[in-house]
């Protein structure tokens, strides 16, 4: 498996436009996550069953968000995509979230070819309210059974603003050997 870091770059970020690589397919209880060290996937752990993922989950490469791990991805996709995959994804916007004190935001996308939908998905407000307060639920009691009242959502941005956290996470990279 190739090292996503180094064969991908964030991607056209600017114009909306982002690489993403799926950890975790929507629907499951298995927390896979990239190990940057190792160039791999790994199973974190085994989630209870209550706690499906409600989107497909991953990240964009070359970035590092406030938590020291590549900057998340929601991606929203009718059917569940496999693990190690990446796909050039539209930005839609971004969950602010924070995890045991730390910002771990959740950029929103979806494929930037979406023949099925015709590309009507372009924001949020696309998506529904109801899928909004999905994600906040999922978001702000998965770890109730471990560790509750560690995870706070803080609301929604907008692409500008999702734009802006990838901005910053792409420099966290660029300066992480510095």
């Amino acid at each position: 498996m190739a090292d996503f870091n180094v064969v991908l770059t964030a991607g056209d970020w600017q114009t909306g436009r982002v690489n993403t690589v799926v950890e975790i397919p929507k629907g499951s209880t298995l927390k896979i996550e990239w190990d940057r060290k190792r160039a791999a996937f790994m199973l974190d752990r085994v989630e209870p069953a209550i706690f499906v993922k409600p989107a497909n989950y991953g990240f964009i490469p070359q970035t590092l968000d406030e938590d020291g791990d590549e900057l998340d991805t929601l991606i929203v996709t009718d059917e569940p995509l496999i693990t190690g995959i990446w796909l050039e994804a539209k930005v839609i916007g971004v969950l602010n979230f924070e995890d045991d004190g730390d910002m771990d935001y959740k950029v929103v996308v979806v494929p930037a070819d979406d023949r099925d939908s015709g590309d009507s998905i372009n924001s949020l407000d696309d998506l529904g309210e109801r899928w909004k307060q999905k994600i906040e639920h999922h978001f702000a009691h998965y770890k109730d059974l471990k560790k509750p009242g560690t995870t706070k959502v803080l609301g929604w941005g907008d692409a500008e603003a999702a734009k802006k956290v990838i901005e910053e996470s792409i420099e966290r990279w660029n300066k992480r050997d510095a």
